[in-house]
């Protein structure tokens, strides 16, 4: 096991409030590492690089349709993202060469997991 995944494994999804993770190269919109299971589409990168590239603030508007599953947006700034469908959600984090993304279940808490993607971030 990597370093990275390592890191993925132990930051995010051992707080116990993570249920998936991965980390995305953003110029290169593909996947560098992911938990196990968690396998995101090509064209669910894009969705997530194109909140980033163009304008966060219509994902606000709009919502976002990741994962064959439509989110409304919470927050949606140049740096975060944060989305819930029901009790679930997702949390991405851009640095200046990654995405982090983050999701939770209903049985998690959304601050925590959101606390521990931003940390790593």
């Amino acid at each position: 096991m990597s370093k990275v995944q390592n890191l993925l494994l132990e930051s995010l999804l051992g707080t116990k409030h993570v249920d998936h993770a991965a980390i995305i190269k953003f110029q290169e919109q593909t996947v560098l590492v992911s938990s196990p299971g968690f396998n995101i589409s090509p064209n669910d990168i894009r969705v997530l690089v194109n909140v980033f590239s163009k304008n966060p603030f219509q994902v606000r508007r709009e919502g976002l349709y990741f994962k064959e599953k439509d989110y409304t947006c919470v927050r949606a700034d140049e740096r975060s993202l944060y989305a819930k469908k029901n009790d679930t959600g997702l949390v991405v984090v851009q640095t200046n060469l990654y995405l982090l993304v983050a999701t939770y279940r209903e049985d998690m808490y959304a601050s925590v997991c959101v606390e521990a993607v931003e940390k790593l971030g």
